[in-house]
């Protein structure tokens, strides 16, 4: 439980490479982690609540995520769509077919996507993500032809923000200046650990040397708007080796932190080697003792807790992320990647040849990347309340009620009331002040004043954090019973 609570989409949800929690409680998770084939989720066989007044729904999307999933070698964790290029890939890989050919398609399927809405109504992209995968592997002009074809069919604002996920030993300053040069202005780097023998042990392609190379490259270039990713709960990994990688990531001062707690996939090395909870694994209490380790340094660092896997100084919270963890709709292009519009969400193919023939059946009228449909209201619901809880700011109950029905909120708020009082759920009243004992019990004996007095609902850190699974399971169980 505690791992799949907070583990970041890992790498997946959304587009391949989030990571999401709660597989076995949530309605979109088929839909966010890595689906063999095309599906759409979320779709109803009938009209039943289906509301086309619903804004989240209907509104057009403003982000895109763009999948390249180019690799030096496999991770033992990883279990991503990705093509391994050989470990001798670091930044000789201008001329690789394998990179070019597949960019060619990437372009394809962009200029063969229909815009949701009219060229009148259409809103440029806001953010654009390029995940992977190590996009840092492909070749600035191969990035430069992306964007441009972005650029052609949707528009991009002028101030957009444009995030980039980059692994040690696979840039210089030369490529981050061409990169920052056409607009890229955040780069997610993917350190995992300070230690070089959980770098071996994870089979990750760069060690502590190019960890230090690619942070003094940021630096010299001036990057402000930069993320590190972390991984904790890693075979062999005792507190102190956690206690190091937190104090060396604060003295590395990125502006945003990425904390995950290790997935054992069944397909991967790890998954033949290692039980989860089984030595040399931590076991559950220790990884709980890690993410209340992280919650704690990096809070005390200056860090906002403002996602259940995400860090952030002032100003730097992720906009991108923000669109999946607020429901917004967005695109994704590219191998095994998953969008979300109209309610619905939809998985690319994860096998190469598959991918290019729906490309082709894209421009040939015979696919399509979206249908705006009937959309179940509860499955909507539990979508947003998944996805709201992974954030400090909570589940917002007014807006909530308003598009789903004052009923289903009411029958949330019961359901927890007990953790509510256990200190584990928080309500805030408009003024996002905790509501105090004596005035909870009170409220939720009125079901008039529920939604006068709380207007918000949000787990607290760490504790509520972490029994994420539980808490969404109940609340599921309350919305659908």
């Amino acid at each position: 439980m505690l791992r799949q609570a907070f583990n970041p989409i890992v790498y997946a949800i959304l587009p391949t490479n989030f990571k999401i929690p709660a597989a076995s409680c949530s309605t979109i998770s088929s839909a966010f982690l890595h689906n063999s084939h095309t599906v759409r989720e979320n779709a109803s066989s009938n009209n039943r609540d289906h509301d086309t007044s619903r804004p989240t729904l209907l509104s057009p999307p403003t982000s895109a995520y763009v999948h390249l999933p180019f690799c030096r070698k496999r991770c033992h964790y990883c279990d991503f769509a990705i093509v391994a290029l050989g470990s001798s890939s670091s930044n000789t890989t201008d001329d690789d077919p394998r990179i070019t050919n597949y960019v060619r398609f990437l372009c394809r399927e962009i200029e063969a996507t229909t815009a949701v809405t009219l060229p009148e109504n259409h809103s440029p992209l806001e953010t654009i993500f390029f995940g992977g995968g190590t996009p840092s592997l492909v070749p600035p002009r191969l990035i430069s032809a992306v964007l441009d074809s972005l650029r052609s069919k949707f528009g991009v604002h002028f101030n957009a923000e444009i995030s980039i996920e980059m692994d040690p030993g696979t840039f210089d300053t030369t490529k981050m200046k061409e990169l920052l040069a056409l607009g890229v202005n955040r780069v997610s780097l993917g350190v995992q650990a300070f230690q070089e023998e959980l770098l071996r042990a994870c089979g990750r392609a760069h060690g502590i040397k190019e960890v230090y190379e690619a942070l003094d490259t940021i630096g010299s270039c001036g990057l402000a708007n930069w993320s590190m990713d972390l991984i904790s709960s890693l075979p062999h990994q005792t507190p102190e080796m956690w206690e190091e990688s937190l104090k060396l990531t604060i003295e590395a001062s990125p502006a945003h932190v990425s904390v995950y707690d290790l997935q054992v996939e069944q397909d991967t090395k790890f998954g033949a080697l290692y039980t989860p909870g089984e030595f040399p694994l931590p076991s559950e209490t220790q990884s709980a003792q890690f993410y209340r380790m992280a919650s704690e340094k990096l809070s005390n660092a200056g860090y906002e807790h403002y996602e259940i896997s995400s860090y952030c100084k002032s100003g730097y919270q992720c906009k991108h992320n923000l669109t999946y963890w607020q429901n917004k709709p967005f695109y994704a292009f590219g191998l095994g990647s998953a969008s979300y519009i109209g309610g619905v969400r939809f998985s690319r193919p994860r096998k190469m040849k598959e991918f290019m023939g729906y490309v082709q059946n894209l421009e040939d009228g015979l696919a399509n990347h979206h249908d705006i449909g009937s959309v179940d209201s509860k499955d909507t619901a539990m979508d947003v309340v998944m996805l709201s809880f992974r954030t400090a700011r909570g589940l917002e109950l007014r807006s909530f009620a308003a598009e789903f029905g004052s009923s289903l909120l009411i029958s949330l708020c019961k359901a927890l009331g007990p953790y509510l009082e256990s200190g584990h759920v928080i309500a805030l009243d408009k003024e996002k002040r905790a509501l105090h004992a004596d005035e909870l019990e009170s409220t939720l004996l009125d079901e008039k004043k529920i939604e006068e007095v709380v207007h918000f609902l949000r787990l607290s850190d760490p504790d509520g954090f972490l029994l994420s699974n539980e808490l969404i399971s109940v609340a599921f169980a309350a919305m659908s019973p």
